[in-house]
């Protein structure tokens, strides 16, 4: 029965170790385990809430603005703060460019070399390459001298030894079984995406001052300054005013620049990310079967589409249970707690229960197994990771579960991407449930925010030119008009996921903060029942051909695209006892 341990993995966000146990070929039995400990909830103790966003945002660079946007929402619910039109219109395009951009580098990046072969791709016909790739979409650059300059680069790659990214990859593994050209496909646009990825950091560059860590956030609204003149309406300027002077992103010209840089984003999701998603899942459609998980779906919702108490959502929340798509299940924030019977952390009594997270903790207590470990199997704690349920079941969260959820709540954009995906494919909607089918929710996903991008911007121009100025409420600005406590809580989403941030405020400061992001759900440990993760429980049943090379286990893994926490303490990370697989880190192993 071969154990395999791999630690780091790589092409992911902070470290994991996954470890699994193989029977007859296929993994059964799974944990995977957060090997840092972030503890940022101990650090906002104590600060004064209207901060907390700058120091929430720092849980991840790729995730920034979205634990940045939960923050604020968090605090201005608990403090009862409504932000202006404006600045609603101002975080769905930065959130929702992140979410594209995320999903793009996700596929191209940190997913692709788990299914093309770079050694085949270097050696593919640059002419049969091309004539593939104008057959799924009208991309202009997909001309032979294109393809073959790819494969060139890919070709002195191997040469050179030089690999870089791709490093420690399988070549020749029985697993890949794309055809060199549409392995050259992907990969020339892997290069090329490379590039379009400055794209969206110019608009969140533009909006949020910076990237990553866009600094323009503000409990209330905004900081930006529109650039139209005239007089703004009183109480919309942050005490500390901007320079006016400054250029700025809310004026004619800079607003022309943004409707420009989201028409190049949107070209490049529509005819190279979509399509290139849709090819390689219609070749490995035989991985909807396999990483299907436990089938609980959970999505919070997220990009308010209008000024009322309660939106209307771009991408509605709710619960799947068991796959059944025939209704969602209204979401109830006190029903989810976290348990750390296998994490390393206490809660000071009893480790077996459940905790809300408006009391919850994060107490660090490692009494794991010795470092350096040599499995996590049997362990009494085996992960930084704790484990959030709902109603005391795992969920799985992610563009899948919201792609679902939108489905069945009806929203008709993601229908109709569904729709042409499925006819592409020549699949039913149960190609979704598996590994391949995250990849392709993620695409369709991307695609649908792509298109709404244009219409926030255009409602922005639109309100800007009309005289709407505001771009923030800060008529709870000053602590004075604080009750002397308050709860406040953010249930959204981020690319990976539902995002929650739950503060407490005590005598104007932050008595306690609690993060639950989207890893913290799906590559959560076991709880106190001994129920798996997500991630553990979709890794059981994906088939290994060499256990020394495991790239099925990092299909599954990758499908979930997981972010862990950012470091604080690392722990070790040596193996004995099982086949230990070393990476270089960002290498394609």
């Amino acid at each position: 029965m071969p154990r395999i341990a791999i630690d780091p993995v790589t092409r992911i966000g902070g470290q994991l170790r996954v470890e699994v146990e193989v029977t007859d070929g296929v993994v059964s039995d799974a944990w995977s385990s957060g090997t840092a400990f972030r503890g940022l909830e101990r650090i906002l103790q104590g600060r004064d809430p209207r901060d907390a966003w700058l120091f929430a945002e720092r849980i991840c660079g790729v995730c920034s603005g979205v634990h940045a946007l939960a923050s604020v929402r968090a605090v201005e619910r608990a403090l009862g703060v409504t932000v202006p039109r404006n600045a609603r219109l101002i975080r769905n395009i930065l959130a929702g460019t992140r979410y594209v951009q995320d999903h793009v580098v996700g596929f191209y990046h940190r997913q692709a070399l788990d299914w093309v072969d770079v050694t085949a791709a270097a050696s593919a016909d640059p002419a049969a390459t091309s004539r593939l790739a104008r057959s799924l979409s009208d991309w202009p650059d997909s001309s032979v001298a294109s393809f073959q300059a790819a494969r060139d680069r890919l070709a002195a790659a191997i040469r050179s030894g030089q690999l870089g990214p791709f490093a420690n990859g399988y070549g020749g593994h029985p697993a890949y079984t794309l055809a060199p050209e549409a392995g050259l496909m992907v990969m020339a646009h892997y290069l090329r995406a490379l590039d379009w990825q400055r794209t969206p950091t110019q608009i969140t560059t533009l909006l949020g001052g910076k990237d990553p860590h866009p600094q323009a956030f503000l409990v209330g609204g905004m900081v930006l300054v529109p650039d139209w003149g005239g007089p703004r309406p009183a109480g919309s300027e942050h005490p500390q005013q901007v320079d006016r002077a400054s250029p700025s992103a809310l004026g004619e010209r800079g607003l022309a620049e943004l409707v420009g840089l989201v028409a190049t984003v949107k070209a490049f999701v529509d005819e190279v990310y979509r399509p290139d998603v849709l090819a390689v899942a219609g070749h490995y459609r035989d991985w909807a079967a396999t990483g299907q998980g436990i089938g609980d779906y959970l999505a919070y919702g997220e990009f308010p589409e209008d000024d009322t108490a309660q939106p209307s959502l771009l991408l509605p929340g709710g619960r799947i249970v068991k796959r059944a798509t025939a209704r969602t299940e209204p979401i109830d924030q006190a029903a989810i707690g976290e348990t750390v019977a296998y994490s390393h952390y206490t809660y000071g009594g009893d480790d077996t229960a459940s905790k809300h997270p408006f009391d919850g903790r994060t107490d660090p207590r490692y009494d794991g197994p010795p470092l350096p470990y040599a499995t996590l199997q049997g362990a009494a704690r085996y992960s930084w990771v704790k484990a959030p349920r709902y109603q005391g079941g795992p969920m799985e969260v992610g563009p899948l579960a919201r792609m679902l959820v939108a489905s069945v709540e009806g929203q008709v954009d993601v229908r109709a991407g569904l729709g042409r995906a499925f006819t592409t494919l020549e699949a039913s909607p149960d190609l979704l449930y598996g590994t391949i089918g995250r990849t392709v929710a993620r695409a369709i996903e991307a695609q649908v925010i792509a298109d709404r991008l244009g219409r926030w911007l255009n409602d922005l121009r639109a309100g800007l030119a009309g005289g709407d100025l505001a771009v923030a409420d800060l008529g709870r600005w000053d602590p004075a008009a604080w009750p002397s406590e308050a709860r406040g809580y953010a249930l959204g989403e981020s690319p990976r996921g539902a995002l929650g941030h739950w503060v407490t405020i005590r005598d104007r400061r932050i008595a306690s903060y609690q993060v639950v992001d989207a890893t913290t759900w799906n590559a959560s440990p076991r709880d106190a029942s001994g129920r798996r993760g997500a991630l553990e429980e979709a890794l059981v049943g994906t088939p290994v051909a060499r256990p020394d090379q495991p790239v099925e286990i990092l299909r599954t893994v990758h499908s979930f695209d997981p972010c862990l926490a950012c470091a604080v303490h690392a722990v070790g990370r040596e193996s004995g006892g099982a086949i230990a697989i070393r990476v270089r880190k960002g290498g394609a192993g």
